[in-house]
């Protein structure tokens, strides 16, 4: 077990480094070989489900082009990603600008979890949720897609959406078949398919990035696929980057009661019992090591608790050590005080629960401060 002190009490969580068996991983190559699947298995099992496929076979890309948008400065694409299972067919709208200054571009993706205002592809409306100028003006692509495209926010049964194409519905539903959260982040694995394909992006300088809800899912899909350089948890809280063991505010009980269908079946067997968990969300968060990981918060969003999220990456810090890298240490930091030395990048912004140009500016600061030399 590895102890922390949060919220001034003692808190002891497994330890990430520690195997089933008792033998500490000591090395990068141990990790990468045998600890990181059984801390992902554990997640699998346990909380987020596992997803019943990869890459479609059919998977396939249809795009619209519009050059000259944004004064001039960038290309807009509209790229339908569609793909068939057993139940049907579904497709992302993916919304795509690319800077005309800059080619290949690193990109930054949204998983959009408020609706499509927020990501209005003719920028008529421009919301801070989604500053697509500002990344196109910082030398980013900026990418968006909506989470509903994949599956809707609500307990249905796991009828609508990818589990109603891809699902058995001949078959009983396994405790630990994925939720909507792992459906989400299944989208934004078909979204880097397609990105990889774009010769005007940089595909190994991806930044997937989501809030509240949409930072769960955005932590999840880094874990399960390691061609995302760069996952930003934007106050992502309870199941996303803070801590279960201690927290404050929202806890798995509150999550499994009102969004039953975010995580898999055995998941509710947790609520009110964190500490009978195998695992904690600090082991989530070096499942992104040795790439670059960026945990934001706000100093009103008690619900999700920002001294839970900053331990959260702390005592995720070890892993990223295997390979020499700094990640995050001490106490929480002051308000908008961001921290950008190591491999983790942190902030808390004053204010509320959001997504602001503030925490876009310091994500992109960070991309700049890490990617400058491979631009």
């Amino acid at each position: 077990m590895t102890n922390i002190v949060l919220h001034g009490q003692p808190v002891q969580l497994p330890d990430p480094l520690t195997r089933p068996d008792g033998t500490k991983v000591t090395t990068a190559a141990q990790w990468k070989t045998t600890r990181r699947g059984e801390v992902l298995e554990l997640f699998r099992a346990n909380i987020y489900g596992r997803a019943p496929l990869g890459r479609p076979a059919d998977l396939k890309f249809e795009t619209q082009v519009t050059p000259n948008m944004m004064d001039g400065k960038a290309t807009r694409k509209l790229v339908k990603i569609s793909y068939s299972g057993p139940g049907g067919a579904g497709a992302i709208n993916l919304i795509l600008f690319v800077p005309n200054a800059v080619k290949p571009a690193p990109c930054f993706v949204l998983i959009d979890n408020r609706g499509a205002d927020q990501i209005d592809a003719a920028r008529e409306k421009k919301s801070p949720f989604w500053p697509a100028e500002q990344l196109i003006e910082r030398g980013y692509a900026a990418a968006a897609f909506l989470n509903s495209d994949l599956d809707p926010d609500k307990f249905d049964n796991f009828k609508d959406g990818v589990h109603g194409i891809f699902d058995d519905p001949h078959k009983p539903r396994p405790a630990d078949a994925w939720g909507t959260i792992a459906a989400w982040a299944w989208g934004a694995s078909r979204v880097m398919d397609y990105l990889e394909t774009d010769a005007a992006i940089d595909a190994s300088h991806v930044a997937l990035v989501g809030h509240s809800r949409g930072g769960k899912t955005a932590l999840w899909a880094g874990a399960e696929d390691e061609r995302f350089a760069l996952v930003v948890s934007n106050d992502s809280g309870a199941s996303g980057a803070a801590l279960a063991r201690g927290k404050v505010g929202e806890h798995i009980s509150n999550i499994n009661q009102n969004f039953p269908h975010w995580f898999n079946e055995n998941y509710k067997k947790f609520n009110e019992r964190e500490n009978e968990l195998p695992l904690d969300q600090h082991e989530l968060l070096a499942l992104i090591a040795p790439r670059l990981l960026y945990i934001a918060s706000a100093s009103d969003d008690a619900w999700a608790d920002p001294e839970a999220e900053f331990k959260s990456a702390v005592a995720a810090t070890p892993v990223y050590e295997l390979w020499g890298l700094k990640g995050l240490s001490g106490e929480l930091p002051p308000v908008e005080t961001p921290l950008h030395e190591g491999a983790i990048g942190h902030h808390i912004r004053n204010g509320k629960h959001d997504l602001t140009e503030y925490d876009w500016a310091r994500y992109m600061d960070f991309a700049d401060k890490h990617w400058q030399t491979k631009r």
